[in-house]
């Protein structure tokens, strides 16, 4: 087990919160190796993400954890802690393009996304394959307008069964319900290939073409009840002219999809991300 912790803060703001954090880290021998802090003028809300060493054996979580929440109790925070090499159970999900799901499996046997990928899980078996070639559980739940109920129900069972702490939408073209949505609020990422909040829904590299766009775009962001209008973790842009087609666009934004996808995934992992409200604070 690490020696290593990632502390997260979030409370509402007033001088003297860094001082107070620091010296409680002190007192239970916490040493802070990184820090950073925002305080959000307009919300007057207090975001903070501290990587720490414990300067003796091994961390009692939980005694800590009544320690740290004793001892800043005045400043009404939201907090957590945990090692800093947990990885997260995830749970990806794809349909038929898969150009975002390999580079993802890519970037976990390589070390780049330190992640449990649990299960994979689609609504067409066209990337059984893939799963069965990284050993990795596949469910094919195929979803239709007459039985959505049922396959969200068989979605939660194996969300339960996997004890997943994050789904990743690799090109899943899927709503999720409501319910769903508010359920795993801040616990499911989206790619959407498109810079938004330009050309939401369906094929919106057609949409950007018949806009003659010179700026082809691609943004990752979790998923609220409200399409595509989840906080926005990520963006990657690429110029095009005139002279790019559909096919051309369609094959640019994949790449930009993937990169964009991974880069937020690896936020998440690395407990970077706070959401703030519509939007989303980020620490380097």
């Amino acid at each position: 087990m690490s020696n290593e912790f990632i502390l997260r803060v979030q409370c509402p703001d007033k001088y003297g919160i860094v001082a107070k954090v620091s010296s409680t880290l002190n007192k239970a021998n916490l040493f802070i190796l990184d820090s950073a802090h925002y305080g959000d003028p307009e919300n007057k809300v207090f975001f903070m993400r501290a990587k720490l060493v414990y300067s003796k054996k091994s961390l009692d979580l939980k005694q800590f954890s009544n320690f740290f929440e004793s001892e800043c109790k005045s400043l009404k925070m939201k907090w957590s802690i945990k090692e800093a090499d947990y990885k997260p159970n995830t749970a990806i999900f794809v349909s038929k393009y898969g150009h975002c799901l390999q580079d993802l499996m890519y970037r976990v046997d390589s070390g780049i996304l330190p992640m449990n990928v649990s299960c994979i899980i689609s609504n067409h078996k066209d990337h059984e394959k893939i799963a069965n070639w990284h050993d990795i559980p596949f469910f094919h739940i195929p979803v239709n307008k007459n039985n959505k109920n049922r396959s969200e129900q068989e979605t939660r069972k194996i969300i339960k069964d996997y004890d997943i702490d994050l789904m990743i939408l690799a090109r899943y073209m899927q709503i999720l319900s409501d319910k769903m949505c508010k359920d795993f609020y801040g616990k499911i990422i989206n790619i959407h290939h498109s810079f938004l909040p330009s050309f939401k829904g369906a094929k919106p590299y057609h949409q950007a073409y018949e806009k003659g766009v010179k700026i082809l775009g691609a943004t990752a962001h979790y998923v609220s009840s409200d399409l595509d209008e989840g906080p926005i973790i990520d963006q990657s842009v690429e110029r095009v002219d005139h002279a790019k087609t559909p096919k051309d666009l369609e094959l640019i934004g994949r790449d930009l999809e993937s990169i964009t996808l991974a880069r937020a995934v690896k936020y998440h992992i690395e407990r970077r991300i706070f959401i703030n409200k519509s939007k989303t604070v980020i620490f380097s």
